[in-house]
């Protein structure tokens, strides 16, 4: 795994100075040759479960729904939530990260079904439902940390793409969705 990520990550500091992540990112994340059906996806680069990075968490942190993460090293997979009328209003965009614990995910190229995916990332909620972080709108090029309206910490960067182009990236690594 580590030969497809960057060589150095992003230690992610919260207002009192402690840290609440570490994120490296995929050196080149492949994209989709294909369009899929774009209509409302902010990533539609990616095919689904594309590995993106990793995520330390030094302590025990929450998903995007609230479930307690162990705290542990985690792949960040591309998923998008279902459309079948159980998630709606749950987020603002479908597009999500599912977190993998890392001794579960050891090829970076692999591609997973929906369910597996889904069933790898329990193992990160150890729940019945997987562990997303949600994805956002980026909104700027510049790596950085910024607290949301809604509570939200967001991560901003650039993911280097397949095709040589940088894409502007945003993920909510704390906080959860309104309920």
């Amino acid at each position: 795994m580590v030969q497809v990520l960057e060589s150095h990550g992003n230690r992610l500091k919260v207002a009192d100075g402690s840290v609440l992540c570490d994120i490296w990112l995929r050196k080149s994340v492949p994209t989709q040759t294909a369009k899929k059906e774009s209509e409302g996806l902010l990533y539609p680069e990616f095919s689904e479960s594309t590995l993106i990075g990793v995520i330390l968490f030094p302590k025990t942190a929450t998903d995007f729904r609230g479930q307690p993460i162990a705290a542990g090293t985690y792949s960040l997979r591309y998923e998008l939530m279902p459309d079948d009328g159980n998630h709606l209003g749950v987020a603002p965009d479908r597009d999500f990260l599912l977190l993998v614990p890392a001794a579960l995910d050891s090829d970076p190229g692999a591609l997973f079904k929906f369910d597996e995916l889904v069933q790898m990332s329990r193992k990160a909620s150890g729940t019945n439902h997987p562990g997303p972080l949600s994805l956002a709108q980026a909104s700027g090029s510049a790596t950085s940390l910024t607290k949301s309206a809604e509570d939200h910490w967001i991560f901003s960067s650039m993911l280097k793409l397949d095709s040589g182009k940088d894409l502007p990236f945003a993920l909510v690594v704390k906080g959860t969705a309104a309920q």
